[in-house]
Order: structure tokens, then C-alpha cells, then sequence
């Protein structure tokens, strides 16, 4: 039979394992009697691990929340895991960086020497991208508000300081009535914080950005869930920041306000690398068809350019003039000899841009 130390560590990693525990599967696992079983729950117990008795034909154990955090067993992938998960937060936002790294050297401390020696070869410097404005910080304690709203599923409301700094319109923001939602998730997106609601007053989906949210209590009643459009938060989430409705789209153009296709002379293998979005169908071993959306016809014309290699455009209409336009203002660019055109602004590039004012749907909230 093993030591009881060893075996009360082997006990506590079963209740960790799954929800219940029937006793007698437990005494199986461990190759010993229901009765030491029973004494060994109750040692847990005196540790202050929160250990319930179930009832019924298969009673056995439960480890339950407690009080307190007590202390957790991890096997070596789960500890490696949590390190490097605690390296990284610093770029999540969320204002845990000193918490995390607190963390961080309580779980060192307390790591038997093979393990720190795989964490310390595993150092990880956590870099940002670079911003013109850096991702500002949200209040851990905002986000567990409304993180707790999502997971009740009550009304929340809240004060919700616009994009536009005050002076610029739209009024005192002080006097502004707070928002009601109908909170679903809670995302994370390109290093800002987003709540994902249902507007009452408003009566349509919303992205607020969580550093501009401040709540109010308390919360309000009870909902039912509504269906997201699309059913998937990540696609939801991912078609409105391109300005889409939510739902997608299977034509490549995941919802952007300018779609066009083109022929590339280049592997469509080599082509996927470099494209996050789109559809490419390879058409030979080094030559391909890409669909393409963007904000705009010069924005699409110039990503398309990105691709070192030949060109063909398939369509629109549109797409063959911003490549024209380009190519003048490219033109003039290398020969440092400005054209009236390119002062005064060619209509494609004044007209045809797309702004949030032209399209339909209001992204003011994301911002």
C-alpha cells in the first residue's frame, strides 16, 4: 500500500480529475477499501479542501468551491501550461501584469527542479505590436462585472464615454442616459476588451469596448439568451469589425464593403501563407485565383499589391480603375513630379473610400 501522503496527492488529483466520484471507484483507483477511502477525505478535509458526500446507490465524492483557494495539484504539462500563460498576460489588457507576475514566482517556488529547468528555457518576453495609440487599460474589477452579468444573464446598465472626446458634438456625455444591454460575451480583440449585448434601447446587437464601460448597480432582471447572428461569437465578432451584419458570407468577402477577384502568378500554397481572409483556388502549380474584400477599392488595390508578382484583374470594374489610380500616384511618387490629379485627389480615392458614415452599420460603438 503507498504512504499516505503519497496517496492523499493521488486522491486529490482524482477529485480534480472529474465533477463525482462514486467510492467505490475511487477505492478501485487506488487500490485500497472504501473505509480508507473515507479516512483519507477526512484528513483532505482537516487540509481545508472543501470535499461533499454524495448521496444514492453510487454516493461517493465531490470537491466543492470553497471559502478559500486551496492548495491545487498539477501534473507537469498543466504547470508548464500555467507558466507560460502567466508570461503572456501582460498583453492582455486586463490590468492582472502585477498579479500575473506574482503568480508567476509563487509557481517557481514551488516547482520541483525539473520542471523550473523546463520554465526557465522556456522564458517568454511578451511583445505587443506597436500602436500609434497604445490599447488602453480596463479595470480588472470592470471586467468581473461584467463578466458576472454574462454569466447571470441579467440586464446590465452602465455610463459609456464616446469615441469623440466632449466639445466635439453630440453633447455633455455626462447627460447622457446610461445604456441597457442584454449582456452575451465577454471577447478579447486585437488587445482591447469587448462586451458583446443586445441594445434594449437600441434594439440591435452592440460591441462596446469594456475601458470606456462603467457600471452601474444593480444589475437588472433575468433574460433569455438570443440567438447571435451567424450562431458563432468568433464569426459574429469577426464579420462586425469588417463592417458586416454578423452573419458572413460564403463568397470571400466576409462581409467587406469592397469585394473583387484577381489571378495571381503565384502558387496558391504561397498565397494562403500570406491571407488571413479570402478565398484561394489554385489554378496551377503556380498560378491561382484570389477573392478579396476591403474598406476600400484603393485599400484592396493595394494589399492585392503586396504579392510580388503579375496581376490579372478578374473584376470589378472598380477594382481595374484603383489599380490605375495607384499606379499614378506610384508613378508620381518615383518621379518626385506631383500631377494635378494626385493634388487635388482623384475621385476614387475621395468618393469611393469607405467610411462608417456610408455604410449601414453603425461602428461607433467599437471604435
Amino acid at each position: 500500500m503507498q504512504k499516505t501522503s503519497v496517496r492523499l496527492l493521488s486522491l486529490l488529483s482524482l477529485l480534480q480529475a472529474r465533477r463525482d466520484w462514486p467510492g467505490a471507484l475511487l477505492a478501485g483507483r487506488l487500490d485500497v477499501s472504501p473505509r480508507t477511502v473515507r479516512r483519507d477525505v477526512d484528513r483532505l478535509r482537516e487540509l481545508g479542501y472543501p470535499i461533499v458526500t454524495t448521496k444514492g446507490p453510487d454516493g461517493g465524492y465531490r470537491l466543492d468551491a470553497g471559502t478559500q483557494l486551496p492548495p491545487l495539484l498539477f501534473d507537469d504539462d498543466q504547470a508548464v501550461a500555467l507558466a507560460v500563460a502567466l508570461q503572456i498576460a501582460t498583453t492582455t489588457g486586463a490590468g492582472i501584469e502585477e498579479a500575473a507576475a506574482r503568480a508567476l514566482n509563487t509557481v517557481r517556488q514551488v516547482m520541483p527542479a525539473r520542471l523550473r529547468r523546463r520554465i526557465e528555457t522556456l522564458r517568454v518576453t511578451a511583445v505587443e505590436r506597436p500602436l500609434a495609440r497604445p490599447n488602453p487599460q480596463v479595470d480588472s474589477s470592470v471586467l468581473m462585472t461584467l463578466g458576472d452579468a454574462v454569466h447571470a444573464r441579467e440586464v446590465l446598465r452602465f455610463d459609456y464615454t464616446p469615441a469623440s472626446p466632449a466639445g466635439t458634438g453630440g453633447g455633455d456625455p455626462a447627460d447622457a442616459p446610461p445604456r441597457r444591454v442584454q449582456p452575451h460575451h465577454l471577447v478579447t480583440w486585437g488587445g482591447r476588451w469587448y462586451l458583446v449585448a443586445w441594445d434594449l434601447d437600441r434594439d440591435d446587437w452592440r460591441t462596446f469596448r469594456a475601458d470606456r464601460i462603467s457600471p452601474r448597480t444593480p444589475t437588472g432582471p433575468r433574460f433569455t439568451p438570443r440567438e447571435l447572428p451567424g450562431g458563432n461569437v468568433a464569426a459574429f465578432v469577426t464579420s462586425r469589425f469588417q463592417g458586416a451584419d454578423g452573419s458572413g458570407g460564403a463568397d470571400g468577402s466576409g462581409g467587406w464593403p469592397c469585394r473583387g477577384e484577381v489571378i495571381l502568378d503565384l502558387p496558391a500554397a504561397v498565397v494562403l501563407r500570406h491571407t488571413r481572409e479570402g478565398i484561394v483556388e489554385e489554378l496551377g502549380p503556380d498560378r491561382c485565383r484570389l477573392v478579396l474584400g476591403s474598406w476600400s477599392w484603393p485599400g484592396l488595390a493595394a494589399t492585392l499589391g503586396r504579392f510580388d508578382a503579375d496581376i490579372e484583374v478578374v473584376g470589378p470594374t472598380e477594382l481595374r480603375d484603383a489599380f490605375a489610380h495607384l499606379a499614378r500616384r506610384y508613378a508620381n511618387a518615383a518621379t518626385d513630379a506631383p500631377t494635378q490629379e494626385a493634388q487635388a485627389g482623384s475621385p476614387i480615392g475621395q468618393n469611393q473610400l469607405f467610411t462608417s458614415k456610408s455604410h449601414p452599420n453603425n461602428v461607433r460603438d467599437r471604435i
